[in-house]
């Protein structure tokens, strides 16, 4: 069987050369090693040529330019030696090199997404033309990898567009639009998507005319023109920056600015080959090892569907209702409308309808450009949203959502009213937090075309929803709502009924230790800056005021309920609520909120209310706080494992990375797990096994350690 060509070359006119790239195996180009291949052979076809007086290098992918290497291919290459990593990056600078070699001009015509080894294919190119669409984004995200730039994109783009510039969109990882990319001087100009050909065969015989590419070329291969003291400063500021957003964890930001600087005054094959060797220490090191995972266990989500029953398919759906126009109800109408869906949405409280439909219409309307909503997006948008008062309306819906008070009998009330108004076709959810789908549904005529679809606060930053399938959910209704998510940009995983579902089951172990160590004596600031050193985005006390005090205790009375052998309510938690501490919403918690800052300060009436629950006990060390912390979650872990709660031990790391901003650098707790070692685990349990059940090996831990088997092993493979 013949293999169609993923590298296409033609002449779209007879001397003008013109190289496609058109993977039809994925829905992305991919510069897998095959590729690459193809490339360099057509590259050789083309500098025999005496008759050209140009290229251009495009996509026929609708929406992708190209979207980066292969990085399963470089996965294959972790734990080779350097030299290997050293020569792979050199060969793919090499092969890119060459398009600057070519005896006529270059360019990249770029519609869609053009990243990391797909930007660096283009910035190899004399000139690069982008589409005005805003589906055009340049970047290098390699950092996000653990990694930087490989192929000589650190040589490279700091010749074209300055160093500053250069070490902002390479130690950030964050793609830019096409006007940055012209303000910055990495893209030519922008055009429509449907003249992009025709205008950048006009620039290749503009180039070839004039000769200008010809001194950038000489230009770009030179040492960087640039003040000593202006490395310094720049040196100084960017390391400050850096340090001030990777906290330390992520290594690759700082090493390619480093490498950035020290090269800049060495020409550019030179600073290559640095970038190569450089490249080869961060390769296959803890962290990006963690960070290659976090990108499969997005790509994995990307394409799960939510359900094992390939032959069902989730059913379209073109209007929402939302019932609660509280911050929840009006985030998850926000990301609907903005979407493209028509939004219903009500509250039995008139004012709180009226905010929540301007809160929603605002949000979705938001430009990050112009950092707040425009006005032609509200006037775009606010057709689709409408205020409903009265309940008959939801009957046009394809699907109602309701997020109101976390209260059983008025949700079942509330279900049983809208299900009589709604179509047969049309599915319900509920956006609870806690309470049990499958009691939920108790009285539903219909329990197959329901189930949770847990967003998470807030709604617009937050990547994570939670689909949760009760006792008699349908496979189409799991199917319906996970395609759901995904349609407004979330990551949705799905888990089985049960008290806390996965996130705030998983996050529970780490909460209720942390009141443990409260009433052990140990200070807050120990606890909290365990937490944080660890890589948590805040510590548990400080995440216990944000979340709210009262929701903290709901939710432990829920567990202590479920769990009675390891989970008790915290008596520390009730006195605090009852004093009116609720946390930052009320100004007090564990912490005092002083002119409505959302900044805690230490509070001596807290203190007063701590003493009379501390009993005194040595204070542990940090890495003793750590491991109280953390390994009460990988149990819970392995409980939900063996209770089948998720389809796959992926979307617990996935969740709690996208729940509760478990640190990506350590790769998901599961697979921080695996670092460490089921036996390691066990080992490391047995001085705490006397503070009861929440420390004991699980049967799951115990058969892992024994078989010396991983819990990523316990991955099912699909067809």
């Amino acid at each position: 069987m013949t293999v169609a060509p993923t590298v296409r070359l033609s002449f779209p006119v007879a001397e003008i050369a013109l190289i496609t790239f058109d993977d039809p195996s994925k829905g992305a180009n991919i510069l897998s090693r095959s590729v690459m291949d193809e490339f360099s052979t057509h590259l050789d076809t083309l500098a025999q040529r005496k008759d050209l007086i140009g290229l251009v290098i495009s996509s026929a992918k609708p929406g992708v330019f190209i979207a980066g290497a292969d990085i399963r291919e470089f996965v294959e290459n972790a734990g080779k030696p350097k030299s290997e990593t050293v020569a792979m990056s050199s060969h793919g600078r090499e092969l890119f090199e060459r398009i600057g070699e070519l005896p006529f001009p270059s360019v990249a015509a770029i519609h869609g997404v053009c990243v990391g080894g797909g930007a660096e294919l283009a910035v190899w190119c004399d000139r690069r033309l982008a589409t005005n669409d805003p589906k055009t984004q340049i970047g290098f995200p390699e950092v996000k990898l653990g990694i930087f730039p490989g192929w000589g994109g650190t040589a490279r783009v700091p010749r074209m567009i300055g160093l500053g510039n250069a070490v902002e969109l390479i130690t950030g990882g964050e793609s830019i639009g096409g006007q940055a990319a012209v303000r910055m001087g990495l893209v030519t100009d922008l055009v429509p998507a449907a003249s992009l050909l025709d205008s950048a065969i006009a620039l290749v015989r503009a180039e070839h005319q004039s000769g200008d590419y010809l001194r950038d070329r000489e230009r770009w291969k030179q040492p960087i023109k640039t003040n000593p003291t202006e490395l310094v400063f720049l040196e100084a500021t960017a390391t400050a920056m850096i340090q001030q957003q990777t906290k330390g964890q992520y290594p690759a930001p700082l090493a390619a600015l480093k490498l950035m600087l020290a090269t800049s005054q060495l020409d550019s094959s030179a600073a290559g080959q640095r970038e190569a060797e450089a490249v080869a220490e961060l390769f296959g090191s803890p962290v990006s090892r963690a960070l290659i995972n976090v990108f499969f266990l997005t790509d994995h989500n990307k394409k799960d569907l939510g359900i094992d029953n390939r032959s069902v398919k989730p059913s379209p759906l073109q209007s929402v209702g939302v019932i609660g126009a509280g911050i929840m109800g009006s985030g998850i109408a926000a990301a609907c409308l903005k979407r493209g869906l028509s939004v219903s949405l009500t509250d039995a409280r008139p004012e709180s309808l009226t905010a929540g439909v301007r809160l929603a219409i605002e949000e979705a309307s938001f430009d990050k450009a112009t950092k707040g909503p425009t006005a032609e997006r509200i006037l775009n948008l606010a057709p689709h949203m409408h205020e409903v008062v009265d309940d008959s309306d939801f009957s046009r819906c394809d699907l109602v959502i309701e997020a109101i008070v976390e209260n059983e009998s008025v949700k079942r009330e509330l279900h049983t009213r809208i299900e009589a108004l709604l179509p047969e076709t049309a599915f319900l959810a509920s956006n609870t937090s806690a309470i049990s789908i499958g009691r939920l549904a108790e009285h539903l005529k219909r329990p197959e075309r329901f189930c949770g679809i847990h967003f998470f606060n807030p709604v617009r930053k937050m990547p994570l929803v939670e689909v949760i399938r009760g006792p008699k959910t349908s496979d189409e209704t799991v199917a319906t709502a996970v395609a759901f998510a995904k349609g407004l940009g979330k990551n949705p995983i799905v888990v089985a009924d049960g008290p806390g579902f996965l996130v705030n089951r998983l996050l529970f172990p780490y909460m209720n230790e942390t009141y443990n160590l409260l009433t052990s004596g140990v200070p807050i600031k120990a606890i909290d800056g365990a937490a944080r050193a660890f890589g948590m985005p805040m510590g548990p006390v400080t995440l216990s005021d944000v979340v709210g005090l009262d929701t903290a205790l709901f939710a432990g009375r829920v567990m202590a309920e479920a769990f009675p052998d390891r989970f008790l309510s915290s008596p520390l938690l009730e006195s605090l609520v009852k004093a009116g501490r609720l946390g930052q919403k009320s100004g007090a918690g564990f912490f005092a909120y002083k002119n409505k800052s959302d900044r805690g300060e230490p509070d001596p009436a807290f203190d007063a209310i701590h003493a009379p629950f501390v009993t005194a006990a040595p204070v542990p060390d940090a890495q003793t706080l750590t491991l109280r912390l953390f390994l009460p979650m990988v149990l819970e872990a392995t409980r939900v494992l063996q209770e089948q709660k998720v389809r796959d031990p992926r979307d617990v790391d996935l969740g709690l990375i996208f729940g509760i901003g478990f640190p990506p650098f350590k790769g998901g707790l599961l697979f921080w797990a695996d670092t460490i070692g089921a036996t390691k685990i066990v080992e490391l349990l047995k001085p705490f096994e006397a503070l009861g059940e929440r420390f004991h090996p699980t049967p799951l831990l115990l058969e892992l350690a024994a078989s010396g088997r991983k819990f990523y092993d316990l991955i099912k493979t699909t067809p």
